[in-house]
């Protein structure tokens, strides 16, 4: 019977967001990822907050985070009327409706040392208020040696 041990660590990034937009912090985790010496396992990633999300999207050409966020203003729009909750402004219930659209956590795999993005692949915190903010992503990486 062969023997397996599994090592987990985990810690929490603290991300400056310069209001409604994307934040790529891929380096971060890659960086933290290859201080644990797990080399094979997964890394999931959670966002503490109720305004903002995490994606996976391209990191070559900014016009895609452009057009993603062109289309999500048509379908989300700031000011509705119709919205109830307005307590912080026009973009409050907005922001709790685009983290619904979207996610809050994230798993991706662990090779060699490092999460298993594609070439053209960065993890974002998408920022859905106006206001800069300063956000908590939990990670945490199981795997072995």
């Amino acid at each position: 019977m062969l023997g397996f041990m599994f090592k987990q660590a985990q810690t929490t990034l603290t991300i400056n967001a310069n209001g409604r937009g994307f934040t790529n912090f891929t380096r971060d985790i890659q960086s933290w990822i290859g201080q644990t010496d797990i080399q094979t396992g997964q890394v999931t990633l959670f966002v503490q907050h109720t305004s903002c999300s995490l994606i996976i999207q391209e990191n070559a050409d900014p016009d895609v985070l452009i057009d993603m966020e062109t289309f999500m203003s048509k379908l989300v729009q700031d000011g509705d009327p119709s919205f109830r909750h307005q307590d912080e402004g026009d973009d409050d219930m907005p922001a709790h409706i685009r983290m619904a659209l979207t996610a809050v956590s994230l798993t991706i795999p662990v090779s060699k040392g490092r999460a298993a993005l594609g070439i053209w692949q960065g993890v974002y915190l998408y920022e859905h208020r106006y206001a800069p903010m300063q956000r908590r992503v939990m990670l945490h990486v199981v795997g072995e040696a």
